[in-house]
């Protein structure tokens, strides 16, 4: 199966399972998780790598809704000039990167108003609350392989919803379940050797300890 255009990349919501809403007392501010599954399942449409999380969080305060977009969880930052000006795609410095859909937006919305231009933009780590990294084990070796370099401009970070509503601090344990979604799977990685790493934070941005899967072919791990 061919990429088309580099954008075959798009982003399920996950499930979260709270199973627990008075564990002992001891668990950690920073949220801790556990790797607990992997799964690949192919479709006629896209396919998914499913990844399954334990954790454990003293505070409750995982997830973000899709309204937590104002700072620090905003999804991107408009990159300026040294007089505080938006950098434009007609007027961009030798340093800005050629035109893809993740450091360029065409015509954005900022403060309700529509700015007929292209700017130049950066991501937000913050904006995510699930952060995955890919590697490919070659040779004996492990390379990162970055989503966001050409061709793809894309990421596989992601966001789960909050797992309490109200701001009351509460222990919580559960699972998430992440559903990444992709028509390239088996054309980008074929029989390569794969593994993850896998982190959460919290609305405090506390970063959780990073989780590393087993190493798996994608045929390996197909439901």
């Amino acid at each position: 199966m061919k990429l088309k255009n580099h954008t075959i990349i798009t982003l399920l919501l996950l499930s979260v399972w709270v199973g627990c809403i008075s564990p002992p007392e001891d668990f950690p501010t920073v949220p801790q998780i556990d790797f607990n599954n992997l799964e690949f399942v192919q479709t006629s449409g896209s396919d998914s790598l499913i990844v399954t999380l334990d954790f454990r969080d003293a505070e409750g305060d995982l997830g973000l809704n899709a309204t937590d977009i104002f700072p620090p969880f905003n999804e991107l930052t408009y990159i300026t000039d040294d007089a505080g000006q938006f950098i434009t795609y007609s007027e961009r410095p030798d340093d800005a990167p050629d035109f893809n859909n993740r450091d360029w937006v065409i015509f954005p919305l900022i403060n309700n108003q529509e700015i007929k231009d292209t700017l130049w933009v950066s991501e937000n780590e913050d904006y995510y609350n699930i952060l995955v990294k890919f590697f490919i084990k070659r040779g004996g070796n492990y390379t990162e392989f970055n989503w966001s370099d050409p061709p793809y401009f894309t990421t596989f970070n992601g966001r789960f919803p909050r797992m309490l509503e109200e701001e009351q601090q509460r222990a919580i344990e559960g699972e998430i379940r992440y559903s990444m979604l992709s028509l390239g799977w088996n054309s980008v990685f074929r029989n390569d050797t794969l593994k993850l790493e896998i982190k959460v934070k919290d609305r405090a941005l506390n970063e959780s300890n990073v989780v590393t899967t087993p190493d798996f072919t994608l045929s390996q791990i197909e439901r």
